[in-house]
């Protein structure tokens, strides 16, 4: 077992987390991030393609996503997005994170 990481929320994903309304939600999703601090590299999966990188690993119910990268050095997790998978819409967490990338918002 890994010494605990320091968890850190990008300034998009801290935003995204404040914005929800339903607690609940909000308390799930909080507890997925905090799970983090312990082996972030045997939860989630790795992303492939242009998210190379960075994981994904799923909350609240199957619907959320914590998208994340591990930096070993640094003893950091970075959560750089959350949000709900909805393939096709805009509001969709991996479209907001192909749009962070294309802007260099990606952490």
């Amino acid at each position: 077992m890994s010494a605990g990481y320091t968890v850190v929320l990008a300034q998009v994903a801290l935003d995204r987390l404040k914005a929800l309304a339903d607690r609940r939600m909000k308390a799930l999703i909080f507890q997925r991030i905090q799970g983090l601090s312990h082996d972030p590299e045997l939860q989630g999966k790795a992303m492939s393609g242009d998210l190379a990188g960075y994981r994904s690993l799923r909350a609240a119910g199957q619907r959320w996503r914590i998208l994340y990268r591990v930096d070993r050095g640094k003893v950091t997790v970075l959560v750089v997005a959350l949000g709900p998978r909805k393939e096709g819409d805009s509001e969709d967490v991996y479209a907001l994170a192909h749009k962070l990338m294309r802007r260099g918002l990606m952490g």
